[in-house]
């Protein structure tokens, strides 16, 4: 049903459980999986060579912290015995680099986490998700956040 499935992470729980989802369609479809790991080069505005140099340190670190994600992803895919392709993409707009990385490997399913902000949190950081559901052209799969656990109550 689905021959290429595309998960785009980002380190978290959710993003990880949306691998797992992937993993389990992949061996159930035989479908490759790409995972990308996607770099907002320009998250901030700023002038002057103090911007550089926090620019610079900015790149260097979302680097890393891709190439560490992905090799956690990386560890998954072979445990469940699917043969891991992995990419990490500069984008201006994390979704945008998601949709082209669905153009150029040819995807036909994306299963991607949702962190589930509501309210103002939503409004301020924005949602990749639903700009990827609004812009994508192939089915997207949303792999919703764990309930958490209720607190027990003090007193």
């Amino acid at each position: 049903m689905f021959n290429r499935i595309l998960v785009p992470i980002d380190g978290s729980n959710t993003s990880l459980a949306a691998l797992d989802q992937a993993i389990a369609m992949a061996k159930a479809f035989q479908s490759t999986v790409t995972v990308v790991y996607v770099i907002d080069p320009y998250p901030f505005t700023g002038v002057g060579p103090e911007f550089t140099y926090g620019q610079d340190q900015y790149q260097n670190a979302a680097r890393a912290e891709g190439h560490a994600a992905l090799e956690v992803a990386t560890t998954r895919l072979k445990a469940a015995g699917v043969t891991p392709d992995t990419h990490v993409v500069e984008a201006h707009a994390i979704w945008r680099g998601i949709i082209e990385t669905v153009t150029n490997t040819k995807a036909d399913l994306v299963v991607m986490g949702s962190h589930g902000r509501r309210g103002l949190e939503r409004l301020v950081l924005g949602s990749v998700t639903q700009s990827v559901l609004a812009h994508s052209t192939v089915d997207t799969l949303v792999v919703h956040p764990a309930p958490q656990a209720a607190k027990p109550a003090k007193g």
